[in-house]
């Protein structure tokens, strides 16, 4: 039940994040289901080895390369699903920023963990 909750929760992040920023598109409102599905993968399977893999550049830059991370795969998705387009790399950072704050505001609205 965490994990379908946790897909709801990123997925409104992203369809809210795609109303706010201008370079971000999602064309059917549905498509905002499956980028939020394979954002919810990547932050419970892949994001783990991932941070231990940047483990000495996460700590040179005190945590900041992680926003790359995250921005990297938001954009990625954007080239990836059909339906989601991310304009630019900016965007993609922005874009990253937004759904991990509006995620984390849910969260602390509804316990999810």
């Amino acid at each position: 039940m965490k994990i379908i909750l946790r897909w709801i929760a990123i997925s409104c992040a992203v369809w809210v994040t795609s109303q706010i920023l201008t370079g971000i598109h999602i064309n059917p409102f549905w498509v905002s289901f499956i980028v939020g599905g394979c954002l919810t993968i990547f932050d419970m399977f892949i994001r783990p080895v991932v941070n231990i893999l940047t483990l000495p550049l996460n700590m040179l830059t005190l945590g900041l390369f992680s926003f790359v991370i995250n921005s990297a795969l938001f954009w990625y998705l954007g080239t990836f699903i059909d339906g989601f387009t991310v304009d630019k790399f900016s965007t993609a950072f922005f874009g990253a920023l937004f759904v991990s704050v509006i995620t984390w505001i849910f969260r602390k609205i509804f316990p999810i963990d």
